[in-house]
């Protein structure tokens, strides 16, 4: 795991590796020693001096004007998200003494919310920690659950990781959440928890930390192969809930009339059965 001093650098060095010259418009002559783009290419394509990014990247040089930083996020080929974190990355205030974890609180309305809807639903934290959860949520998933961290079931749990029949896509798009979520406040102890964690017990994570990839988190169709209904494929909407800093609510539902919205209907029945009470058990016979 990177100490994180220089991410903007790191981040630099990580996204020009993507980029191909042919898709730069650059002539590919010879063979590169590394991948996608060099430093003076970089340089040339965003109209600085090739010196001047050289600092960019090694962390020399950390107050780049937005409009340099602009230019390279064009370079790049970064969308929305990944320019809007460059720039971030640009303008970062220094790094501060360690603090003390950030408690994350439910709001009381969330968590009556949460018991009131008839849909799988739960709360999602900076760092994708579960912070509460309805009922309906743990009959889609057993790891959906009060206490549990949604990056180290993805990736190191082999019952989640079996509920996605494409387990590559679902932890690129989780890992660049995670990246936007976080943004520069890398100094969080949690988030320093967790990349440790994760970077050695897992390679695919260390992989795709290694690309900062970064993607808002935003709702997306998501199909599960779930061990009672077979595949499933819901809607899952992620709600910011006001009032909080990067906490939101995760809700999954069907669209109307299709087999999915049946095979959701029918874990929802599951659910209910479960909560029924034994009333033999409660009333023995005389």
């Amino acid at each position: 795991m990177s100490d994180g001093t220089n991410t903007l650098g790191e981040y630099l060095r990580a996204r020009r590796a993507l980029i191909s010259p042919g898709s730069a418009g650059l002539a590919e002559h010879g063979v590169r020693r590394v991948p996608g783009l060099r430093r003076e290419e970089v340089a040339m394509l965003a109209g600085i001096s090739a010196d001047y990014y050289l600092r960019l990247e090694q962390g020399r040089d950390r107050n780049p004007s937005v409009q340099v930083l602009e230019s390279l996020a064009r370079v790049l080929r970064l969308d929305d998200a990944g320019t809007a974190y460059l720039l971030g990355l640009g303008t970062a205030k220094p790094r501060r003494a360690r603090r003390r974890p950030r408690r994350e609180t439910v709001p009381s309305g969330i968590g009556g919310l949460l018991g009131s809807l008839a849909l799988p639903a739960f709360v999602e934290g900076r760092c994708f920690d579960v912070l509460a959860a309805n009922p309906l949520a743990t009959v889609l998933s057993p790891r959906l659950a009060t206490g549990r961290n949604r990056l180290r079931d993805v990736f190191l749990d082999p019952a989640e990781q079996a509920l996605y029949p494409d387990w590559e896509l679902a932890t690129a798009a989780l890992v660049a959440g995670f990246r936007e979520s976080v943004g520069t406040d890398t100094d969080d102890p949690r988030f320093i928890e967790l990349v440790g964690e994760l970077s050695l017990a897992s390679d695919r994570f260390r992989r795709l930390w290694a690309r900062h990839d970064v993607r808002r988190r935003a709702g997306a169709a998501v199909t599960l192969a779930h061990p009672q209904v077979g595949e499933i494929t819901l809607n899952r909407e992620k709600l910011a809930v006001s009032g909080t800093t990067g906490l939101l609510l995760v809700v999954y539902h069907a669209e109307p009339g299709t087999d999915d919205a049946d095979k959701l209907a029918l874990l929802a029945s599951y659910q209910a059965e479960a909560r029924v009470p034994d009333r033999t058990a409660a009333h023995p016979a005389h």
